[in-house]
């Protein structure tokens, strides 16, 4: 975050670990594995708790909000990308004054074809709350939504890592700007008379101000498809002059919760689906007797006005940077075994860490030691220009270990060549799993669909050059590429590239087709199946090696297109032994099995489905293999 500018935050995957040093770090669940639904009758519903934070008293460093979704235990995981918030209601017990601060806000994912073994974590650094999170606190999280409650829903866990020790700043003060739902392309209701330029004073002993920010777009307007689906830029003003602009938008198809049930690859206004919100933050000098602060959105106005932007924007006033050298490490992206980050993991080369300078002065140098825990590091020298609050991402070249402890540690040192100010955060350790080893000679199988202009592949080693390519562009729709790969011993990256950013297959864009990537031993067995609605890309680390791994009985590709249909369906399958195969087709809602087939060495085929017989309805393609389900995709039959 560049001083006055805003944080650059990674869209999906600065997610900060819990600190290794238990004595550090106090662990407090406000919603235990909670059964959350809606109430239609509303729209929304709320569950409130009561959690003790450490005292006033007490020095904290950071604050980290952890939220876990699962399946209930007794339900399916819910249909709908619903909006839900967690937000901060009373403080100092049940006389205490009403906040109202939304600390959080989730975005649920499409989860009907999720397993009853299915979750996923989020995090965020909610540190800005620390005035308010002390003694008894009452958390609310609230899910909103219409779909039915009695069959569905989520399994919800709010915890939170408190990291003790002195803060980098010291929070004086906390005010809220905005907080609200706003009208946006409304002639009658402009949203200008409702973002209004906010006057504030410094506090007396307060040297920066922060502004946090956490906004989404909702509705529909026709044909703009604002506030979801509209790309609009936002100005941030302060004492009114411009200093930050961007556009409240995010491209969905690298979302790490992938494949989902709905549309989840389609970029949307600041969100998607199964996603933790990150907020914006603009720091800035506190020089003034008065200040104004002011959001301003890109003029619009629709000629059916059904758009709001949900915006959550509270200023935080803190004393200076207590210290000239402080820096942290934020996260571990590479090596990692965490679900956010498990499109680029497991890896096999180019470590990869987020730091962040919580000095007063601009880090310019810094030695990081890394390697496996409990061995000799290794060392590199970052030099750049950090500036206050700022991060960055340090990717450092060198190959991960395969064998051993499966465990990765860093640790920063000497930040522009002196003694940290506070050490504690300077070290993090990762668990990771290590990736599979293959032959010499691979076959790299890609079906494209009808929108192979999109893609292309590459093939890189731990020395980022390209052993093999077919650059996008090149393929031609609907047709099969059987690539040999000749590779020496070592460690490689499979990069498949969706440019169009919706996989290889998606079952809105029926029209396209479906195709499919394998990669095959040079018998032509499957070492690796990938999963063609996959978004943007795939990205599969692997080492080559001469004690290749055993072949795994359950890699099998499979699928079924097209997914939206008035008739014919057509089911693939691929294994790498004759199985015995189950396929039934489950009513939904219901569970009711109207299909069910019995396939007796089933090993390689194409299968039609008609389907023209049943209504218009929903149902689950649940395929069994030794009575287990090994895939559970939505159809859904059109009139």
């Amino acid at each position: 975050m560049k001083h006055i500018l805003l944080t650059a935050l990674l869209p999906f995957l600065l997610i900060t670990n819990a600190w290794a040093i238990s004595g550090d770090t106090l662990q407090i669940t406000s919603h235990d594995a909670i059964t959350v639904v809606t109430d239609p009758s509303k729209g929304a519903n709320t569950y409130t708790e009561w959690a003790v934070f450490p005292s006033k008293e007490e020095a904290v460093r950071k604050i980290v909000m952890k939220i876990k979704f699962a399946c209930p235990d007794n339900m399916r995981c819910a249909d709908w990308d619903y909006l839900d918030h967690v937000t901060l209601k009373r403080t100092e017990g049940v006389n205490g004054e009403v906040k109202d601060f939304e600390i959080g806000r989730m975005l649920t994912p499409y989860g009907g074809a999720f397993g009853k073994d299915w979750e996923f974590d989020w995090q965020v650094d909610v540190t800005d709350f620390s005035l308010l999170l002390r003694d008894s606190v009452e958390l609310e999280y609230k899910h909103t939504g219409y779909e039915p409650n009695n069959d569905r829903g989520w399994k919800v866990t709010v915890a939170f890592d408190i990291i003790k020790g002195q803060p980098a700043m010291e929070p004086v003060s906390i005010t809220k700007i905005y907080n609200g739902s706003f009208a946006y392309g409304d002639k009658e209701n402009p949203i200008e008379e409702a973002l209004v330029p906010v006057r504030f004073a410094p506090e007396q002993e307060a040297a920066l101000g922060r502004l946090r920010i956490i906004q989404t777009g909702h509705g529909m307007d026709r044909p703009d498809g604002c506030g979801e689906f509209c790309n609009k830029f936002r100005d941030f003003l302060l004492d009114e002059k411009l200093v930050a602009s961007r556009q409240i938008w995010k491209q969905c198809g690298e979302n790490p919760l992938y494949p989902q049930a709905g549309t989840w690859i389609f970029d949307r206004a600041n969100w998607c689906p199964g996603d933790l919100i990150q907020p914006d933050l603009y720091d800035f000098a506190l020089t003034k007797s008065v200040h104004t602060v002011q959001l301003k959105m890109e003029n619009y106005s629709s000629p059916k006005p059904s758009a709001n932007e949900l915006i959550a924007a509270y200023l935080i006033q803190y004393k200076p940077y207590q210290k000239k050298h402080d820096v942290a490490i934020e996260d571990i992206i590479i090596p990692s075994d965490k679900a956010i980050h498990s499109r680029i993991n497991p890896a096999t080369f180019a470590p990869t860490i987020v730091i962040k300078n919580n000095g007063a002065v601009p880090l310019t140098s810094l030695a990081i030691n890394h390697g496996t825990t409990g061995q000799k590091p290794n060392k590199f020298s970052w030099n750049g220009s950090l500036q206050p609050g700022e991060i960055d991402t340090i990717s450092i070249p060198g190959l991960i270990p395969q064998e051993g402890m499966l465990a990765y540690h860093f640790e920063l040192d000497r930040p522009n060549g002196n003694k940290d100010a506070f050490k504690k955060d300077n070290q993090m350790s990762s668990n990771y799993s290590r990736t599979a080893i293959h032959g010499s000679e691979l076959i790299f199988h890609l079906e494209t669909n009808r929108a192979s202009e999109d893609n292309g592949y590459q093939v890189i080693d731990a020395y980022d050059n390209v052993v093999y390519e077919r650059t996008v562009g090149t393929l031609v729709a609907d047709t099969t590429y059987k690539d040999t790969l000749k590779l020496s011993n070592g460690a490689y990256q499979l990069h498949l590239l969706d440019e169009g950013g919706d996989g290889l297959e998606f079952w809105y864009k029926t029209k396209a087709g479906r195709g499919k990537s394998i990669l095959l031993n040079h018998e032509g067995k499957i070492v690796k199946s990938f999963d063609s609605d996959f978004g943007s890309s795939i990205t599969y680390n692997f080492t080559v090696g001469d004690n290749p791994d055993p072949i795994k009985e359950n890699e099998i590709s499979l699928g079924v297109f097209p997914t939206r249909t008035k008739d014919f369906t057509y089911f693939d399958f691929l294994s790498n032994n004759p199985e015995e195969v189950v396929i039934k087709l489950v009513k939904d809602p219901g569970g009711e099995v109207v299909e069910e087939h019995h396939y007796s060495n089933f090993k390689e085929g194409r299968l039609t489905f008609d389907l023209s017989r049943y209504p218009k309805s929903r149902y689950f393609f649940r395929v069994f293999v030794k009575d287990k389900v090994v895939y559970n995709k939505r159809v859904r039959v059109k009139e």
